[in-house]
């Protein structure tokens, strides 16, 4: 296979729930950002605000229960 052919092989790559068990370098990579990607979005930001509206830089804070 040529370098390009390979590289447009890699660059097609989507992550699969089996990249968690897969033992290589891009299954272990998708697996590991997936992990960070669905952590930040369920925690939400940094700074524990949350946008109230997505058209303005406005926050409001969390509520706490």
């Amino acid at each position: 296979m040529t370098k390009s052919k390979e590289n447009e092989k890699l660059a097609g790559k989507f992550f699969e729930v089996e990249d968690y068990g897969r033992d290589n370098q891009l299954s272990s990579g998708l697996a590991t950002t997936h992990e960070q990607a669905s952590d930040n979005y369920m925690e939400g930001t940094v700074d524990g605000m949350m946008e109230e509206n997505v058209h303005s830089s406005e926050k409001m804070p969390k509520k706490h229960k």
